[in-house]
């Protein structure tokens, strides 16, 4: 039988976006994918993706009460990455804070450099490549310069084609986590327990889950090739 689903939501593409992530997927066929640092935010509200849920019911029987909150009721957002079989994170922005350039660079700083890349290895850290999408705290030159006083510049920062969530495994990760926390249409009351759902659900993702999502880069460079630069499923 089938099962009710949400459409996905993605960015048109152009043909000028085909033909970037076309050389994209050529500039990294041959890359070494389990070096490869993946990251992403997602923002996490109350009430669930648009606050929409749906479900069947036994004939007879009411359907569920729903909250109706305003913005699904608030939300957090939150960072992680993925690399090889290992998570990193998931770290918590600050509520209120809005990441720009100035603000993204010092939560990387206090919370991925800071508790989990010091404690690398060098030979780790000169191996490591750090993918981040293009959104404007990320991209900007100030994000661009202070990440490579970090050492993470040129060659071991990823560059990015424009339009493509559908390239990036954490967008899957953050799949599994959604289904997890708002499964049976559950909501929350305050943005502490929505946390703390979140690190509950990100810590029963095991290690296999994480390099069978790391591990589809090269078939998503090929299907990228394939379908001369369109979407993929994912």
């Amino acid at each position: 039988m089938g099962k009710v689903r949400k459409a996905e939501r993605r960015p048109p593409l152009n043909k000028t976006h085909k033909l970037k992530r076309q050389d994209w997927a050529k500039k990294y066929l041959k890359t070494d994918f389990s070096k490869v640092l993946w990251t992403d935010e997602m923002r996490v509200s109350l009430d669930g993706p648009d606050g929409w849920a749906r479900g069947w019911i036994g004939k007879g029987q009411r359907a569920p009460v729903r909250l109706r909150r305003q913005q699904g009721g608030g939300g957090v957002l939150v960072w992680a990455g993925i690399i090889k079989d290992e998570l990193v994170g998931p770290f918590r922005v600050e509520d209120g804070v809005k990441l720009n350039s100035q603000s993204y660079c010092q939560f990387l700083e206090d919370t991925f450099f800071k508790q989990w890349y010091r404690k690398k290895s060098a030979s780790f850290k000169k191996n490591m490549i750090f993918m981040q999408d293009n959104a404007p705290s990320h991209a900007s030159k100030y994000s661009t310069a202070w990440l490579a006083r970090k050492g993470i510049n040129e060659e071991k920062l990823m560059t990015w084609p424009p339009c493509s969530p559908d390239l990036n495994p954490i967008e899957n990760l953050w799949s599994i986590i959604k289904c997890e926390i708002y499964k049976e249409g559950k909501q929350y009351t305050s943005l502490n327990s929505v946390w703390e759902a979140v690190v509950a659900a990100a810590r029963n993702v095991d290690g296999e889950q994480i390099k069978t999502l790391t591990e589809s880069m090269d078939g998503r460079l090929l299907s990228v090739l394939a379908k001369k630069g369109g979407y993929i499923g994912r």
